[in-house]
């Protein structure tokens, strides 16, 4: 397996298997799936955020494959953002992050082999909170992105997974 660094793309994490490529992360999400072939299983993407230092944001997106029923596995990548100083700005960026990841991992070669029943994307936002008034923006922008979404509380990639990331970012 080869070390990621700065010519293969962004970074994943594994709380198994430590720093990934996107490749590693695909090929490890196909021998999991290999363990259990007849199972069906979701991938779910979401982001989740933080304000920084001087207007900088930190981005967490993770990338959940679920076996229906029974486990799964979860990778993640961190994103420094400048000038997204305002709650409006970072929950757009945070689904637009998802988007992409989602549409990355779909163009790669080595994901049409997967066993992917659903693609979710998960956002951080709910009908309590400040978020509320944004909903049926971000949930229109992601839809029309051609992918199914899921907000709180049924936003696990967003709101727990990359949450988990997201705050230890800052010590």
């Amino acid at each position: 397996m080869q070390q990621p660094d700065d010519h293969h793309g962004p970074i994943y994490h594994s709380p198994t298997y430590g720093p990934l490529t996107l490749d590693d992360l695909i090929e490890r999400m196909f021998a999991f799936q290999q363990l259990r072939p007849d199972m069906g299983y979701h991938l779910l993407i979401g982001t989740d955020s933080m304000p920084g230092i001087c207007g900088e944001a930190i981005m967490v997106t993770a990338m959940a494959l679920q076996r229906v029923g029974n486990g799964g596995l979860y990778f993640w990548k961190r994103e420094r953002f400048q000038h997204l100083m305002t709650l409006r700005q970072r929950i757009y960026q945070e689904a637009l992050c998802s988007v992409e990841c989602a549409r990355e991992f779909l163009a790669h070669p080595k994901a049409t082999g997967l066993l992917i029943g659903d693609l979710e994307i998960h956002v951080d936002i709910g009908h309590r909170g400040p978020t509320r008034e944004m909903i049926k923006e971000i949930v229109g922008m992601v839809t029309a992105h051609g992918f199914p979404v899921k907000t709180k509380p049924h936003s696990v990639a967003a709101s727990t997974i990359a949450d988990r990331h997201t705050v230890s970012a800052y010590p």
